[in-house]
């Protein structure tokens, strides 16, 4: 069974990077496509029907942001092959009274 973690973002740099990752619709197919089950790049680019360049940027993005995992496995051929798995169970925002709160809930393995 998955523990979840809650967590305020405080520092404005780190909302604003969360928002502005959010507010693609890449980014946001793609950690659907891996919220509960880790997938390759390949496999997220055939479900989601996104360029292949587009989601490995996005992955890069994602990572760097600390919003996935990465984990990797050797096929049967020899290949490595990488696997992704989101962090994020869930984000709230709210904006009120010029302030912007940013919650996530991180899923722990």
């Amino acid at each position: 069974m998955q523990t979840v973690t809650q967590l305020k973002i405080e520092e404005p740099q780190r909302k604003e990077t969360f928002l502005e990752i959010l507010s693609d619709k890449y980014c946001r197919s793609i950690l659907e496509a891996i919220m509960d089950t880790p997938k390759s790049a390949i496999e997220v680019s055939r479900e989601k029907i996104i360029p292949l360049s587009t989601v490995y940027r996005r992955i890069q993005q994602l990572h760097d942001s600390k919003m996935i995992r990465t984990s990797g496995v050797i096929t049967e051929e020899g290949k490595r092959l990488f696997l992704y798995k989101s962090k994020i169970k869930e984000v709230n925002t709210r904006f009120s009274g010029g302030k912007l709160d940013v919650e996530v809930v991180f899923a722990k393995n």
